[in-house]
């Protein structure tokens, strides 16, 4: 056959190691692409099937399906980006001084910041407003912590709000000290001062997004599940997509509130080439750092605390009967092991026997041993952020004790009940770098190697299982494994390139591999010129 009557190919890939993740978890050594969909998979001698100018010699690098981020919080991070980060900071004066040092420059008229989180600190105290109500009289701060569900302000934001030592707030806090406001709040009180923060500019919004873009397709990433935005939040990312602007691929899940259900479920589901929307998020209970969330005993670090659910259980079934009956998704916060028993229960309720509905449980962080089988009965979904587990795990056993830890971060278990995870970082809370939780959901320890056997290691996940929960897992559980999720003939072209392999590398260096190229229905979203 000469070569002008070959098929034609806009690329291929040849002499790497490609890990397809098909349901035979094969590999082979070349990938032609053609209109952004992978049209063949095979031997290096692939290229003599194909008329393509456009070819990339690996060099021995390896191919991986595009990494999916399975629960993250995609638009948060990117507009909290132009925010003060406070990420890592070793003590409340780090938080001050950086705080300051982010005045300087801030061309908002609020202090906003996130990212602080009191356990890494030596006295691991939550901090109070003093120092920011000395500083800032006259504006107002808002601190919010690592994982969403705590804020420091200071007083001119509590009066704004209209905050005292007299409000109450279902499902949060106002922590008092000697009756006044220390400026501390927990969960549900957190958004009575969210909400009247003034937004960003749609310019400077965008300029976030965009650089969130960038920051995620350096860690690999080709497609994210955005876990809880406004009709607005998700009309803005659906509008720079069709002017492509926004290239990354968002399963976006729709707030469980009243206006976006009725806006949802008039419209229906909603799908794009890179945006879709099929899904609501609850939230059933805060986090187990602000022991907010709803455990069946009390905390062991706090006898006589339960924690508590964020939304009363009557509303919490009847929403979810809502989504039920028009046919969509529905995925649930659920840290402790009194709201996941919840949560599984009205799960049951509706979904009766196994199904195809797949519906998530988000986090699954304490699930008690004798609930673990009912994801498997009721074809439950766990989405699991294998890196909380390495970050919790220095104090979650103070907060569980020595037999509810068993039952805390435990993969491997539910992965057994329900046959697949699907796994994700919760980032900005954790780092937005997806080999991080590839790592940690392997070895259970930390980057440092500690501890030497692995927090409770006996829930480790396999290398393999590992990377489907990123890959194919992901994208089952988002209703997209016909289109993504593995390197098979038909799908989407989303893949990235590594140096080292993933399934043999040490492990002491699986965080560190760097992305060479990253790649979205075959066109380069990252990495050095093609060779």
């Amino acid at each position: 056959m000469s070569c002008n009557s070959l098929p034609q190919a806009d690329l291929i890939l040849y002499n790497g190691t490609i890990y397809t993740a098909d349901s035979a978890f094969s590999t082979c050594n070349a990938m032609a692409i053609k209109d952004g969909k992978i049209v063949a998979t095979g031997g290096n001698d692939l290229r003599n099937n194909y008329n393509c100018k456009n070819e990339v010699d690996l060099k021995g690098e390896f191919v991986y399906p595009g990494f999916i981020d399975a629960h993250c919080h995609f638009y948060g991070y990117s507009t909290d980006l132009p925010k003060c980060a406070l990420f890592g900071t070793a003590s409340f004066d780090e938080v001050i001084q950086k705080v300051v040092e982010y005045e300087k420059t801030n061309r908002f008229h609020w202090i906003l910041g996130r990212g602080w989180d009191q356990n890494d600190w030596p006295v691991k105290e939550f901090p109070t407003k003093d120092i920011l109500d000395s500083l800032y009289p006259d504006k107002p701060v808002f601190l919010l912590r690592i994982d969403g569900h705590a804020a420091l302000v200071n007083q001119k934001a509590l009066d704004l709000a209209g905050i005292t030592f007299r409000t109450k707030i279902d499902g949060g806090e106002v922590v008092l000290n000697n009756y006044k406001p220390t400026g501390l709040l927990i969960d549900n009180a957190v958004d009575v001062v969210k909400k009247i923060i003034p937004e960003f500019t749609s310019e400077l919004k965008k300029d976030g997004l965009l650089q969130g873009q960038k920051n995620c397709f350096a860690a690999g990433l080709t497609s994210v599940v955005d876990a809880g935005l406004k009709v607005s939040e998700i009309q803005f990312l659906d509008s720079l997509q069709k002017a492509g602007q926004l290239q990354m691929k968002i399963y976006a899940m729709a707030e469980l509130t009243p206006q976006s259900m009725d806006y949802w479920f008039a419209k229906g589901i909603y799908k794009t080439d890179r945006l879709h929307v099929q899904c609501f998020k609850l939230y059933a209970d805060g986090a187990l750092g602000s022991r907010g969330a709803c455990l069946l005993q009390p905390y062991s670090d706090s006898p006589g605390r339960y924690g508590f659910l964020l939304t009363p259980t009557d509303e919490i079934k009847s929403r979810a009967k809502a989504v039920y009956d028009h046919g969509f998704q529905l995925a649930t916060h659920c840290i402790g092991d009194s709201a996941n028993r919840l949560m599984l229960n009205i799960y049951a309720g509706l979904l009766k026997a196994k199904n195809d509905r797949r519906w998530r449980i988000e986090h699954c962080q304490v699930v008690n041993h004798s609930d673990q089988p009912l994801f498997g009965q009721y074809s439950i979904i766990p989405s699991v952020q294998p890196t909380h587990a390495t970050s919790d795990m220095y104090w979650a056993e103070d907060r569980l004790g020595s037999q509810r830890i068993k039952d805390a971060y435990a993969y491997n278990d539910l992965l057994q009940s329900a046959g697949l995870l699907a796994n994700g970082s919760d980032f900005p809370v954790e780092d937005i770098n997806p080999l991080y939780g590839y790592y940690a959901a392997i070895t259970r320890k930390d980057q440092k190697g500690f501890p030497p056997q692995g927090f409770e290691i006996n829930n480790a996940i396999s290398r393999k299982q590992a990377l489907l929960a990123m890959t194919r897992w992901a994208a089952y559980s988002m209703f997209e494994e016909k289109e993504k999720g593995s390197l098979e003939t038909g799908k989407d072209a989303d893949f990235v390139i590594l140096k080292s392999d993933l399934l043999t590398a040490p492990d002491s260096t699986l965080f560190s591999i760097p992305v060479e190229a990253t790649f979205i229905n075959g066109v380069k979203v990252f990495g050095k010129a093609q060779k």
